[in-house]
């Protein structure tokens, strides 16, 4: 071998790293800056008249489902049916007549987000969207 050539060719070494690197990261720095904006959802005049849902905004955003599903697991298991919120302020534990009676139709709401976020929730698999019966 030559003094000129090591025996694992750096060079070769070091630019494969770097393709492999920019394949591996490609779909980040490709779609940097090019996300689809957040849906705008329309709100009930009930909703806007309430002007505070069961938790603040930002924690419904963040965590409805972890209360959904408190409330599903305090309906089902301990028969318990009235949530009260911090404010003192008595909630019936309902997807469909609490949540749909402020925020309107399932499609309207939930779907627009849920499609957004690329989730797909199982609430539907049970709860029946009373616009949606005919």
């Amino acid at each position: 071998m030559s003094n000129n050539k090591k025996m694992y060719d750096k060079g070769k070494v070091i630019a494969g790293l770097c393709i492999f690197l920019i394949l591996i990261t490609f779909p980040f720095w490709y779609n940097l800056g090019k996300a689809a904006p957040a849906p705008k959802l329309t709100l009930t005049a009930k909703a806007k008249a309430a002007k505070q849902c069961v938790l603040p905004t930002q924690t419904m955003k963040a965590d409805h489902m972890q209360l959904l599903n408190e409330w599903r697991d305090s309906v089902v298991r301990d028969a318990k049916r009235i949530y009260v919120s911090s404010d003192g302020k008595e909630y019936h534990m309902a997807l469909t007549n609490t949540c749909l009676d402020c925020h309107g139709a399932r499609a309207e709401f939930c779907t627009k987000c849920h499609d957004y976020a690329s989730v797909t929730p199982y609430c539907w698999d049970c709860h029946i969207d009373p616009k949606e019966v005919k």
